[in-house]
């Protein structure tokens, strides 16, 4: 049943990709497809061969090289929701780190994306807001100011 399986996901990894940039949900879907197979590498790791294990790696590797791929067309095909725009802040850009502590001015409600759904980000959990700085995007706890997460480069 596993090789079964294994040969299924060989074979959808190798078919070529449609022209047209993928949905969201097929990115998703995708995406699940990638992590099941970084699961099945694990598990041939540890109780397969050899010749296996570096088969499936290449196909994994595939795999995800394809899925950036079809990242990057979906974003390109919808320019409008990641463009950098002329977006500015009345502070200057600093990079900041996860664990950083930032004052309130840089994380107001003004800088919070209201949808981040709209924009494939996590839903944030409680006290957690996902806020703008320039290009970058912060998870930050509004009750301490401290930086949970960074995407770097998210808006372009």
């Amino acid at each position: 049943m596993r090789k079964i399986i294994l040969l299924g996901l060989m074979a959808a990894a190798i078919m070529p990709a449609s022209a047209m940039a993928q949905s969201a949900g097929e990115l998703r879907r995708d995406r699940q497809d990638i992590r099941q197979e970084q699961r099945d590498l694990r598990d041939a790791r540890r109780y397969g061969d050899r010749r296996d294990v570096r088969e499936e790696w290449r196909d994994y590797r595939r795999a995800k090289q394809e899925y950036r791929e079809d990242w990057r067309d979906y974003r390109r095909t919808h320019r409008s929701v990641y463009r950098a725009g002329r977006w500015t802040a009345p502070f200057r850009y600093h990079s900041w780190r996860a664990g950083a502590v930032i004052r309130p001015s840089h994380y107001s409600s003004r800088y919070y994306i209201a949808d981040p759904y709209r924009y494939r980000l996590p839903r944030p959990a409680a006290n957690l807001r996902w806020v703008r700085h320039y290009n970058d995007v912060l998870l930050v706890n509004i009750r301490t100011g401290r930086v949970v997460d960074v995407h770097r480069g998210f808006f372009w």
